[in-house]
């Protein structure tokens, strides 16, 4: 080999191993950290997004000027409208020009799915807020979810079905977006093994707001009970739709309307809803003394003071994402390789969505326990009894 050849790949080696040093971008250099999150923060998922910014918006306050170990933390907060596509847009601004060393999000199923070529090229960290089966089954190395995935929350939703409600005919009516639609896939593969059958399966645009159509071909079947896949403001225009047509059926929503929009929108036409939901919205059934419990109080408490608003399901999953990433970062720095086998090693780890426990071939974390059936009753949540 020539001197020149030798020098010129020895000047490439060096390159390279500089980028690879440097981590996300070089944000000790920067004098910062820097943290990337793709929100719905306007749009039909604007009800989750905004809960999930307030809650990134408390930890930022926390940390203070001190930051991480002493390193000043910038979160840089970009709205995909609820569109997938914009999603994408924003997540490459954050990798290729933000140089972020990890992202939290997005907000809704579709517009995680969307990011997950780009971050998995660019080999970056997601801690995701969407429950789509999708988003971590099958698991990819560099997205982990907070949210209780459609498999658990399908799981829970079933067995309330066979033991509590005792029904063996199901209609389905979901969203006909990501969402909805894996939903509906998850209800149809696992309600076999509950002894349940789907007697109808209807679906609606995301921004649709008259569901008579469907609610009527439904009524016309003999289901026992309707299981409505979607997040607001699409269920609550459901539960309006079956009060003005008198139908009868019980009301059983995904983990999707698990907040206060749901019942604001639906207005008395939300009571007797019944939806499966991180236990963190009905404190009393967290076990008692538990870290959990602790995660729960003190995270609520802070909320609370804050905004003046009790936490809901969307701002747990902005506080458990962003803890994780800052956790991470706190003990292993900037690299995202680094934080990314951090929160992947997570064991036990008590959050306000539930405990998490990751692994290679889960990035899901949670457990079935984490969810609890959660009953709508005179405008308030109380738990679903039998």
């Amino acid at each position: 080999m020539s001197r020149n050849k030798l020098m010129v790949t020895v000047a490439t080696f060096a390159v390279v191993v500089t980028l690879l040093a440097s981590g996300c971008g070089g944000t000790t250099k920067a004098g910062k950290f820097k943290i990337g999150a793709v929100l719905s923060l306007s749009g039909p998922a604007a009800p989750l997004g905004q809960s999930e910014q307030r809650s990134i918006n408390l930890l930022k306050q926390q940390l203070g000027k001190n930051g991480i170990n002493g390193t000043p933390v910038e979160f840089i907060i970009l709205d995909d409208e609820s569109d997938p596509a914009k999603a994408t847009t924003a997540a490459n601004r954050l990798i290729t020009q933000e140089k972020v060393c990890a992202i939290i999000g997005c907000s809704s199923t579709g517009s995680t799915l969307a990011i997950m070529p780009g971050v998995k090229k660019a080999m970056i960290p997601v801690v995701a807020l969407a429950a789509g089966t999708k988003v971590t089954q099958p698991p990819e190395k560099w997205v982990f979810s907070v949210a209780p995935g459609d498999a658990l929350v399908v799981q829970r939703t079933m067995m309330y079905f066979k033991n509590e409600l005792k029904v063996q005919r199901i209609a389905v009516l979901h969203d006909s977006n990501a969402y909805g639609t894996g939903g509906a896939d998850e209800v149809k593969a696992q309600a076999p093994g509950y002894n349940i059958t789907i007697v109808a399966n209807e679906s609606y645009g995301s921004a649709d707001t008259d569901m008579t159509a469907q609610l009527t071909k439904i009524a016309a079947t003999n289901a026992q009970a309707i299981l409505v896949w979607g997040t607001n403001p699409g269920p609550a225009s459901v539960a309006k739709n079956m009060q003005q047509l008198g139908m009868k059926l019980p009301f059983v929503g995904s983990s999707g309307i698990a907040n206060k929009t749901f019942i604001q929108l639906a207005g008395t036409a939300a009571n007797g809803v019944v939806f499966p939901a991180s236990r963190l919205i009905l404190p009393a059934t967290i076990p008692a003394g538990s870290k959990w419990a602790k995660t729960v109080a003190d995270f609520s408490a802070a909320y609370k003071a804050t905004y003046k608003m009790d936490i809901d399901t969307f701002a747990a999953h902005g506080w458990d994402a962003s803890n994780m990433v800052v956790n991470a970062i706190k003990a292993v720095g900037e690299d995202s390789a680094r934080i990314q086998s951090q929160i992947q090693a997570l064991t036990g780890y008590p959050g306000a969505d539930g405990v998490f426990t990751y692994s290679a071939t889960n990035h899901a974390g949670l457990k079935v326990d984490a969810l609890v059936m959660v009953k709508v009753e005179n405008g308030q949540w109380v738990e679903a009894k039998p």
